[in-house]
């Protein structure tokens, strides 16, 4: 990736980071009027920079996470003592002669904090294997694929012109926002080849297609009172699934009311 591209990533996740937060603290100090400038200017900042991934730098299917959280435990070498081992021609695992199972010698044995149950070889694959998975180009998009990913990514920017035109309380802002979700993924489920992070990401926002459950005005018609009458079941006739079920039924008001948790 260019460096262009890194700093587009970096402040895509930025806003990823903050939108949240950002939403509640204006909705605070300015009110409703504030509180949907914000989202609005937020929502565009995100498309602008998706569309710029897109059809400038040829960015393929847009991730969630924009950068992929570091893992500083596959980052790790297999032992500090390994260059030094390798170097003084130290056999860093053993081979039964009968059972022929690997077996790490004790020369090479980690530290406990950082020891793992697998052989030396079977890590390093693992780690060759992500690190290739992680250095993949993103699959060449067509038109039809363009076409698709634009709709996921101004889908957003729609649905609040449609509760701008429609109100909160119409269908209408719904029904667009799961139209266009729904063509985007059927036109992107024509193509082939995809690398392992594309495919999750895909995966990832056809199980985001149960959010229309809780989003209104479908949920407060007909999602709520049954999924509060399923929660207060779980919570008095299943031991100990109340310390999370009441909570939760507790929370879904305040997470109703928040737009980047159920929209954005």
């Amino acid at each position: 990736q260019s460096l262009p591209q890194q700093k587009l990533l970096t402040w895509l996740s930025v806003l990823e980071c903050v939108e949240v937060f950002a939403e509640m603290g204006t909705a605070r100090v300015w009110g409703e009027m504030g509180r949907w400038t914000i989202i609005v200017l937020i929502q565009l900042a995100k498309a602008i920079l998706r569309l710029l991934l897109l059809l400038w730098y040829k960015a393929g299917i847009q991730m969630s996470p924009p950068i992929v959280p570091l893992n500083r435990e596959q980052q790790q070498p297999l032992h500090p003592q390994d260059t030094e081992d390798n170097s003084s021609g130290k056999d860093q695992t053993y081979i039964g002669r009968r059972s022929s199972r690997v077996v790490r010698s004790l020369q090479s044995t980690p530290s406990l904090q950082s020891r793992h149950w697998g052989s030396p070889q079977q890590r390093e694959e693992s780690q060759i294997r992500r690190a290739e998975e992680m250095n993949q180009p993103p699959t060449p998009l067509g038109l039809q694929e363009t076409i698709a990913e634009s709709l996921y990514i101004t889908r957003p920017l729609l649905h609040l012109l449609s509760l701008g035109v429609w109100g909160q309380r119409s269908w209408k802002p719904w029904l667009l926002s799961a139209v266009l979700d729904i063509s985007s993924l059927s036109l992107l489920s024509d193509l082939k080849d995809l690398n392992r992070r594309e495919r999750a990401e895909l995966r990832r926002r056809t199980v985001l297609l149960l959010y229309y459950l809780l989003r209104s005005p479908f949920y407060d018609r007909y999602s709520e009172g049954r999924i509060l009458l399923l929660l207060r079941l779980l919570a008095d006739y299943v031991p100990g699934v109340g310390f999370v079920t009441r909570p939760l039924m507790d929370y879904l008001p305040a997470w109703q009311k928040i737009y980047f948790y159920n929209w954005g």
